[in-house]
Formats: C-alpha cells, structure tokens, sequence
C-alpha cells in the first residue's frame, strides 16, 4: 500500500520530469565528423514507371526528389548497374548484354537518365552505382570480367550523358566483396579506363557487420583502396522499431579508423504513414546512426514508389509517382522528413558531437543532432522528439548568434516555418510537442515546394494497345514493366518494330533462382475479365501471354506456345491443357490469344479455338507477356473485354 509520503515523491519526480530541461551547447571547437549527405537508392526497378510521366508531372517529381531547398534535396543518389535479372521489384536493363555489346555499351534504362536529371537540379549532388546480379557473360561477381562490365557502366554514363560518376560500390549488393579483386582488377581497370577519380565504397552488405575493418588492420593497402565503409540496415529490419534489439552498431574500432562509415540502404519503407515505421521513424533513425554510429551518409531504398501495386514492396520510398498514364503522384510526409536535415546542411559540414544525443538515454524516440558550416559559422539543430520536450541551446563563440529560425513537422502538418527566435544572451529556450520534428538554424532559403494539385488518379488504360510503332530502337515500352530477363524494341527485317526479349541467358542471380523466366508486365491488379492477344515470331524456346498474375515466381494463367507448335494452357505451374498444332510452321508469325471470362478460360491460336478449361482460383490481377531465354518478338499487344 503506498503511503501519502510515496504518493508525493511520485508526485515530484513526475513534475520534474515535466519540468526537465536539455542543455544543449554549440561550440565552433566541438569536433564531429564531416557530414556527407542524404540520399537515395534507385534500384530493383523501384523507380520504373517515373520514366514514363508525362513531361511536366515528371519534371515536377524529379524537383521534389533533388532540387534543393524545395523538396526531400537528396543530396546523394546510387543507382543500380543493371542486369537484365530480377532485383527487387522488377529486372532493369543492362548495358552490355552480351561479351559482343561490351564494344558499344549501350545506355539502356532509365538510371542514366535519372542521373542526369538529377544533377541537372543539383549540380553537386554526389553519384554512385552498384550491381545486384550480373549478365550470364560475366562468370563471376568478383571476375576480369565484372570489373569490365562495372567500368563500362561509367563509361556509358560519360559518353552518352556527360556524367561523371563519383563512387562505385565496389561489392555486390548484400553479398559482400572480394578485397583482393578491388586490388587486382577492379581498381586498376578504373584507373586504365579513365577512371582514376572514382572513390571505391565496400562492402555495401547486410551481414558479418564491420568485419572489413579486421581485414585493414591486416592490410595496409585494403585500407588505402576502400574511401567509406558502408553497410545495410544498421539498426536492423523487422520489426521496425526505433529501440528495436536486433541492430548493428558500429564497433569502436570502426569509429575510431577514421574512415567515413556509410548507411548505405536503409528504411526500405513507405513515407505515407507518418508513425509507426513511417516519417517520423525516418527522422529518428537519421539522428540515431550519427549519434550512436558516427554514421556521416544516410541513403533510403528507395527514392520513390514507381512500383505496380501487385508487385513486391509497392508503396515503398519517400513518395509516390506509379501511374504514369494519369500523371498523378503524391506528395508524402517523408519528403519533409528529409528537408528536415537536406534543407539546412550541405555534404561539408561538420558534426558538433557534444550537441548530438538523445533526451532520454533509455530511448531514441527523441534525440538530436547539430552541424555547422566550418566556413561561414552558420549553424543547425534537428529535434526529433518523443514525448514533449524543453530544451535550452547556448551558442558559444565562432559561430553565428543570429537572427535564428524555427522549421517544424507534426503528423498534422509537415514543414511549416515559425516564428524566428530571439536571443537572450547567445541562448534560447523553446518547448517541443510530442512526436514532432523541429529545425532550428541560422541559414535562409528553405521552401516548402509546391506545384498544385497533380492530375486526377486514374486506372491503367482500358480497353488497351500498344503496336510499338512509335518507338526507336532498344527502347522500353511505356507502361511494361519487365521482372526478368529485357524487353526492348527492336527492328524486324521487314521495316517494322516489334518487341524482343534480348537477354540470351540466365544470368548471374543476385538471391537464389527467382522468377520462372523473362516476363513482362502491363495492366491493373483488378483486372479480372478480360482477352489479352498478340503477335508472336518464335526464334526458340517458347514465348506466352498471360494474365490474371498472381505471383512472380508462379505467373498467372499462361496461354504458352513453342517453337514446335505445342502448346499449353495453365494456371501457373498446373496444366491444364495441352495439345500440338499441326503443321506449324516457326518460321512465321503467330497470333495467340488468352480470354479470361468467369471460371471459363479459353485458347487460340492464330484465331482457332484450341481449348476452354474451368478455372475456379477466382483470381484478378495484371496481364503480361512472357518468353524463354531467346530472342522471341512481340507485336500488337492488345487488351480487350470479353464478349458476352
């Protein structure tokens, strides 16, 4: 039973708490690391349907992405080398396909492009690349000939793009590296090629965490090769909490090396939510790798959701831009998480590390951070709280007293400017509210960019139909988005262009032996009854179309053709119809049509009906074409309702 003497010491300790004040002093002599910047990583076709905006809602995007002082001014972006493999959510195109094209390497894709736009809105921000899978050709991750390939990439983005690339992940992603091949061939390769100014991160992986530091001590010349350290989900995965136990923290040999230490993938979440592992998760675990890891560059995967709704990770990123043939994107509460530090530092300033912590050492529901520019003595401040908070700042000499501003974000409104602060004597105090993000800085300039209302949301296009007509050659259709193996246009002997599958071989995987082959897809994930149809011209193998998909390693209900004029017709790995076309004649086109109508699913080939089967999975879900490992071409694809 407590006693009235209990009742008031818990009483007294609970206003104190109230009352409890942190003190935090700015010193222009306070040493800290030197901040690199925030950014992004565009990879596992995270950022596939951005490519095909219409013009002016994708300038827009990309202003909120990396025009800075406007939007999230991701201040670093690393892009994937692509493949031709599965990555993520989706296969991005290589740009040496084959040992043949690496005597023209070709700018495939859609991150040369991304690239380029985002310097063209910021000239400094800092570029980096790194490979998932690899080209069959390659042999091995760490080979003479992966070394080739990645060189070749910066190769590509100089001569066709006029990119200078600033970094190379020198590793495989998540898979680690090979330290004697950095030193034997992939270095020497950069330096032969041009290439001699490219600094080399490793080892990019989420395991055996700052082992690599073993290595250094061992080897002098490992150390002098590898310019940042950089790991994946430092403070862990699931379950996505900030206090979580299953985190990795940088060991005091690695935060005394004196090496830059990286984050370079984390938070692959989405910023539509504000809580949970939302926004204001993003902005605590920003605050909590410097303080707790001396962590100087922070990158999310990925920079945005241009991902299909029934692929894998959709609604992952800082905002969403997924429906290109309406122009419509959205504007999350992340991209103001990120302007809460993208805004206000610059890759050059330095850590005050006395004014880095947290406000309960128990939690890092509410921490802070603090910076200044070493060449002007300005200064700021990012708060992320957990309950409410007071807190008192000193500015001590060499850095500016004034005038001083207030930035602030709740899950209410996001990015709001305050009123500026006044002084009293090189101090201020100020209260926090609970579960807010707050700026305080010296510097001038900072918006909350702003366009308008973006077009209506709308569905995929339906009825639908694309003859690829209007492309030019090695392009990727609008709206397909490949999961393995390239789709690209490509120029029949008669004039025409068609669609081919171009990738010869299964190539080097990045996990395990994902997806049953090379496919495409197109559509809405309600789709339900519908007809897709197409032309088809069968070099080998055997080539599909298909719909109602369901999953990226089992597909959905798959009208398959093959070179010898047998066919299938099943839902996913069970058949459920077979036959063979007499007569057939693979030299020529054909034409294949799936209808998907109720339970009643039927066949045909070149307009005769081959079979109608019952089907009772009662699924929905996109349509998409599919292909062997073989130079098999599309044409006319159409998507159509079923007649009564």
């Amino acid at each position: 039973m407590k006693t009235p003497v209990t009742f008031l010491i818990l009483s007294l300790l609970m206003m104190a708490d109230i009352d409890a004040q942190t003190t935090i002093t700015l010193d222009a002599n306070d040493k800290g690391r030197v901040f690199e910047g925030i950014g992004a990583v565009s990879a596992g076709a995270s950022t596939r349907n951005l490519f095909d905006y219409p013009q002016k809602q994708r300038s827009e995007v990309l202003d909120f992405l990396f025009k800075p002082k406007f939007g999230a001014g991701f201040q670093h972006l690393k892009v994937e080398i692509g493949s031709g493999e599965n990555s993520t959510c989706g296969s991005e195109p290589s740009h040496a396909v084959t040992r043949g094209e690496m005597l023209d390497p070709k700018p495939r894709g859609y991150e040369f492009w991304l690239m380029a736009e985002a310097r063209k809105r910021n000239p400094k921000v800092i570029l980096d690349c790194l490979p998932w899978a690899y080209p069959n050709w390659v042999g091995h991750p760490f080979s003479q000939e992966s070394a080739d390939w990645m060189v070749s990439f910066l190769d590509v983005a100089r001569k066709h793009y006029g990119l200078e690339i600033n970094w190379m992940s020198a590793a495989q992603n998540e898979n680690g590296t090979d330290l004697n091949w950095i030193a034997k061939s992939l270095r020497p390769t950069l330096d032969a090629h041009g290439f001699s100014k490219v600094k080399l991160q490793a080892p990019d992986d989420d395991s055996e965490y700052w082992q690599v530091f073993d290595h250094f001590e061992k080897n002098s010349e490992f150390n002098k090769l590898i310019s940042a350290v950089g790991y994946h989900y430092l403070d862990g995965r699931e379950p996505w909490e900030i206090d979580q136990k299953g985190s990795h923290p940088a060991t005091e040999k690695a935060k005394q090396s004196g090496k830059p230490l990286w984050a370079s993938e984390e938070w692959s979440q989405s910023g539509q939510q504000w809580g949970g592992n939302g926004s204001l998760y993003l902005a605590r675990l920003m605050n909590k790798l410097y303080t707790r890891d001396r962590v100087t560059k922070f990158e999310i995967w990925s920079p945005l959701d241009g991902i299909y709704n029934q692929i894998d990770w959709a609604s992952t990123g800082a905002m969403q831009a997924d429906s290109p043939w309406s122009g419509h994107y959205t504007v999350w509460s992340s991209i103001w998480a990120l302007a809460h530090t993208t805004q206000f530092a610059e890759p050059g300033w330095v850590y005050m590390d006395q004014a880095c912590g947290q406000f309960n050492t128990d939690t890092w529901r509410g921490s802070h951070v603090a910076m200044r520019d070493p060449k002007t003595g300005d200064w700021s401040v990012v708060f992320v709280t957990g309950e409410k908070q007071k807190v008192k700042i000193a500015i001590a000499k060499g850095l500016k007293s004034g005038p001083v501003y207030l930035w602030k974000s709740t899950e209410k409104e996001q990015f709001l400017r305050q009123k500026p602060l006044k002084l009293h004597q090189n101090t201020l105090e100020l209260e926090l509210e609970a579960d807010a993000i707050y700026t305080i800085t010296t510097t001038t300039g900072q918006t909350k960019g702003t366009f308008g209302t973006p077009p209506e949301n709308k569905p995929f296009p339906f009825p639908y139909t694309e003859d690829f007509s209007s492309y030019k050659l090695g392009e990727t259709p609008r709206f397909f988005s490949d999961q393995k193996g390239t789709f690209e246009t490509y120029q029949y002997p008669n004039g025409g262009m068609c669609l081919a599958q171009i990738v010869p071989a299964q190539g080097i995987l990045w996990y395990g032996n994902w997806l049953l082959k090379p496919h495409s897809l197109i559509g809405d994930v309600n789709w339900q009854d519908y007809g897709i149809e197409g032309d088809v011209l069968i070099d080998g193998g055997e080539v599909e179309i298909g719909g109602r998909y369901a999953d990226r390693n089992k597909l959905g209900l798959r009208l398959i053709l093959a070179r010898d004029g047998r066919w299938q017709l099943n839902w996913q790995y069970s058949t459920l119809a077979s036959g063979q076309i007499e007569y057939f004649n693979p030299a020529s086109w054909h034409h294949m049509r799936l209808e998907m109508k109720g339970d009643q699913i039927t066949g045909f080939v070149d307009g005769i009906k081959l079979t109608t089967v019952t089907d009772k999975s009662n699924s929905k879900g996109m349509a998409f074409i599919a292909s062997s490992y073989d130079h098999n071409l599309f044409d006319n694809i159409s998507v159509t309702p079923v007649s009564p």
